[in-house]
């Protein structure tokens, strides 16, 4: 019989993993499932487009494997029974068993750090909820407000997207951290405060919010603020499924990995992209982007490859390049970094900056993923 592999979503980094693999191994050898809960593929770095209002290409799963000898199966995974080694797949329960795992499911937004997020906030961390924070965008008047909560990058880009596309709207970033773009050099960080500032985008610093409600938020700086619409962008925590199924994982639900991207609690589980808690070229936990996914999706397909061929693989190497972050669609931000993360001088900025991220990002897409498009 051959060996079964199964690769759980079809993100960036699992469908890299799972076409990869199916070139890297004869299909007399192996098999290669494909689950994923659409038969779409989600341009996860658009989700901030479609949020303020543009329309996304649609990528059907089946047309961005091509000839890649994958098989797909479309469903909601329910849960893992590492035992048995089976997936449960969909309200009607199917079973898919395997051999090899390899579990890249994504993340989801964190919506647990304070009260009344998870009920009154919007996100853009999936396309559904992006068209629900597009739909409410659609219902507020001129001068209504927008509050964005977190400047990471999800934060920064949306809010510059929601000021763009609704100049009526009046959009707040509201951040605990003492500055925005820490992580860039300083031409970066001049260049991101002056365009917020040309879009119209207050930004709060050292402003913790300790609550959301209908209507506004609270934060420690006194009493509720006003805002038509929350959104909600400090972070994301991988799905509850690994850890439900006992395997090893750490506090926010990614799973633990050897250098190898295998599970350190069960040898025949990887994880790859935002559910694994993956070490960088500088020793630390690698971060959710796809700049981890990408090299994690083509690393995983060699590491199992060379293990059904008789050969011990060497470590996957996470490491980076550039980190782009879009401020409308013709503005925004290209720090190139060291391969430990570390930001060189070398910056771009303005229509050259966002020329270069869509031309990144379409090359994704296009290429199936490939490694042009490790920088995001």
């Amino acid at each position: 019989m051959s060996h079964r592999i199964v690769v759980l979503g079809a993100g960036y980094a699992g469908l890299l993993a799972a076409k990869r693999l199916a070139r890297r191994l004869h299909r007399d050898d192996a098999t290669v499932t494909l689950v994923n809960a659409s038969d779409r593929f989600v341009e996860r770095v658009r989700l901030h487009q479609l949020a303020a209002g543009q329309r996304l290409t649609p990528r059907p799963l089946r047309q961005q494997l091509g000839r890649a000898a994958v098989q797909l199966a479309i469903g909601r995974v329910t849960a893992i029974d590492p035992a048995a080694r089976t997936v449960w797949m969909g309200d009607e329960p199917r079973a898919l068993v395997y051999d090899t795992l390899v579990y890249a499911v994504g993340s989801q937004a964190r919506l647990d750090d304070v009260p009344g997020a998870a009920e009154h906030a919007h996100t853009v961390a999936a396309p559904e909820q992006a068209t629900r924070l597009r739909h409410r965008v659609s219902e507020i008047a001129s001068g209504g407000t927008v509050a964005v909560v977190g400047a990471g990058l999800t934060g920064l880009e949306t809010a510059a997207e929601l000021a763009e596309s609704h100049p009526g709207l009046r959009v707040g970033l509201f951040t605990s951290a003492d500055d925005i773009g820490s992580g860039l050099a300083p031409r970066g960080r001049a260049h991101l405060r002056r365009t917020l500032d040309r879009l119209g985008v207050s930004i709060h610093p050292k402003t913790v919010v300790t609550a959301v409600r209908e209507g506004g938020l609270d934060t420690d700086a006194g009493g509720p603020l006003a805002a038509d619409a929350v959104v909600w962008a400090t972070g994301f925590r991988a799905p509850d499924l690994a850890r439900a199924a006992g395997i090893a994982t750490d506090d926010r639900g990614r799973m633990l990995v050897d250098a190898t991207l295998r599970s350190i609690s069960h040898p025949e589980v990887y994880a790859i992209g935002d559910a694994a808690a993956g070490m960088s070229v500088n020793g630390t936990t690698s971060r959710m982007s796809c700049q981890s996914a990408l090299p994690m999706g083509r690393g995983v397909a060699d590491v199992v490859a060379a293990r059904l061929t008789g050969r011990e693989p060497g470590p996957v190497r996470i490491g980076y390049v550039f980190t782009n972050i879009s401020l409308g669609r013709h503005d925004g931000v290209v720090q190139f970094t060291h391969a430990d993360d570390r930001p060189r001088r070398l910056v771009l900025t303005g229509r050259p900056a966002a020329a270069f991220k869509e031309t990144v990002v379409r090359s994704t897409v296009h290429s199936g993923p490939r490694s042009a498009s490790r920088g995001n």
